[in-house]
């Protein structure tokens, strides 16, 4: 059985201060995040999920990211050399968390850069942005350590939005959707399907067929109920004015060995 353990770490008081970069920057209510976090814990909480909580990183505005530190596949957990130097020092308290949840870890060393938000899993391929925030070298990086466990990699183009998991992610059954006008390529994955709203184009698989997604998008919820599965809808407006998703709130380990 898989497991359902994820790592979350909450909103610090420097959210507002986070980093854009293909969007105009909003202000951002500090408040208001932290409840929105707190719905979206617990909406993983309410389905399963295991979550521990990665020490804050409150002088580091985007900590809540999390997603972005690590890269886990089976039990090895890559930790990250983000692309932007101020969301380095995040990477620490996440590489604990991950020890101590019995992860093997290993780590991308300069002059590679990888954003956990750049890298797409479906099943045993795994695709990486290669854009803003993660570069060639980070991409062979993650190619030494988990093609000999068995994934394939592959290379992407992202350039429209900042994460390659900005612009796409995938269904249970291994279908990558995305939102048209923000995906580089569509042809690259085997299989995809648009859906019709930016935020949308975002679902964290919950288990089964319950997908985890952003409030804002009706329209692709009622297509995603029309194919069969069953929405799990949570607000993060906030997060979302900072170039956030459902996906980039936590790191899903589902093949730990218990």
């Amino acid at each position: 059985m898989p497991s359902q353990q994820a790592l979350v770490r909450r909103p610090g008081p420097r959210l507002a201060e986070g980093l854009v970069t293909h969007i105009d920057r909003r202000p951002v209510d500090p408040a208001l995040a932290l409840r929105q976090w707190e719905g979206y814990v617990q909406a993983l909480r309410d389905h399963g999920w295991q979550l521990t909580e990665v020490p804050p990183a409150d002088d580091c505005p985007d900590a809540v990211f999390v997603e972005d530190t690590m890269v886990v596949y089976r039990d090895v957990a890559l930790i990250t050399r983000p692309g932007a130097d101020s969301r380095r020092p995040e990477t620490r308290g996440a590489r604990a968390a991950a020890e101590a949840l019995g992860c093997s870890v290993t780590e991308i060393r300069a002059p590679g850069t990888l954003d956990g938000g750049d890298v797409l899993k479906t099943g045993d391929t795994v695709h990486v942005g290669l854009g803003g925030r993660t570069n060639a070298e980070g991409i062979r990086q993650l190619r030494s350590v988990f093609e000999p466990l068995g994934a394939t990699v592959v290379a992407v183009p992202v350039s429209r939005v900042l994460h390659l998991k900005s612009a796409v992610t995938a269904l249970p059954d291994g279908t990558v959707i995305g939102y048209p006008p923000l995906v580089d390529d569509p042809g690259v994955f085997p299989r995809f399907r648009p859906v019709p709203e930016e935020s949308g184009a975002h679902v964290v698989l919950l288990g089964g067929d319950k997908l985890l997604m952003a409030a804002g998008a009706p329209r692709t919820a009622e297509l995603f109920a029309g194919l069969g599965y069953r929405p799990v809808p949570v607000d993060i407006g906030e997060f979302e004015k900072l170039e956030g998703c459902v996906t980039c709130l936590s790191v899903r380990l589902r093949e730990l060995h218990a």
